[in-house]
């Protein structure tokens, strides 16, 4: 398949990659900034641009892979050249490619890229829609070109995924750097938790979250609670944190699941 890549982050230099392993014929990438569309180009042997009106018509799907606030916009330029048009956005709705074309749909990767770090995309959950049965037939044979998970997911459906997804990764990420300034404020290395990290991800990828959530909250142990939000006594919005998410885990039906 012909494709053109609107975008040159993180997913979009991911996906490109992929669909170019995977034998497909990448165009063109697109970039407000021509050193980065250059440098993705240069790689799935594309031709770069920086002006969509440089966009050539004759590709067979435009995916865009940029964020979400721009997609809509630049739908409604690549529309007139009456191409199937994807967006890889987890919450953004179908509806904000169909409002300029019914030729339409998603391909959403379910992970977290970096470009300094590679991903075998053939385990990457990819979750699509189509705008009908027929747009959504073909973007699933694409996407089981680069993918060995391979799911159709709505648009409701994806909006959840998306906020979940923000849970289980974007929040964990932010509170593992919260860690190491509390470490390193006291002349400690990251390094002695990192294997505590490892070992209650994989708990996670064997057993249900609140089958293995351990901690002074799930004991409702108060005292340690008390002396940890006193040494965040000079951080009130790290103990808003704390309390916030120890009242969580308090609250939380750790009933085994399937034995109610």
């Amino acid at each position: 398949m012909r494709i053109t890549i609107i975008g040159s982050g993180n997913v979009a230099t991911h996906m490109a990659a992929a669909l170019k392993n995977a034998g497909h014929n990448i165009v063109q990438v697109y970039s407000r900034d021509m050193q980065n569309a250059a440098l993705l180009a240069y790689h799935v042997k594309a031709e770069p641009v920086d002006d969509l009106q440089h966009i050539t018509p004759d590709t067979d799907l435009f995916i865009i892979a940029v964020k979400d606030d721009a997609i809509g916009i630049i739908a409604e330029q690549l529309a007139k050249h009456d191409k199937l048009i994807v967006h890889t956005s987890g919450a953004t709705d179908l509806y904000v490619l169909l409002a300029f074309t019914d030729k339409a749909g998603v391909l959403y990767p379910l992970q977290t890229f970096s470009k300094v770090k590679e991903v075998n995309f053939r385990q990457v959950p990819l979750c699509i829609e189509g705008a009908d049965a027929a747009i959504t037939k073909q973007i699933e044979e694409l996407a089981q070109s680069i993918s060995n998970n391979v799911y159709r997911v709505d648009s409701a459906q994806r909006k959840i995924l998306h906020l979940a997804a923000v849970f289980a990764c974007n929040f964990p990420n932010y509170l593992y750097e919260v860690a190491r300034q509390l470490l390193d404020a006291k002349g400690l290395d990251f390094e002695l938790l990192r294997p505590l990290i490892l070992e209650t991800a994989q708990k996670v990828l064997e057993r249900l979250p609140a089958q293995v959530q351990t901690g002074p909250a799930v004991r409702n142990d108060t005292g340690t609670m008390n002396d940890h939000l006193k040494l965040l006594a000079e951080t009130p919005h790290l103990q808003d944190i704390y309390t916030m998410l120890s009242q969580g885990i308090i609250k939380m039906d750790f009933t085994p699941h399937g034995d109610k």
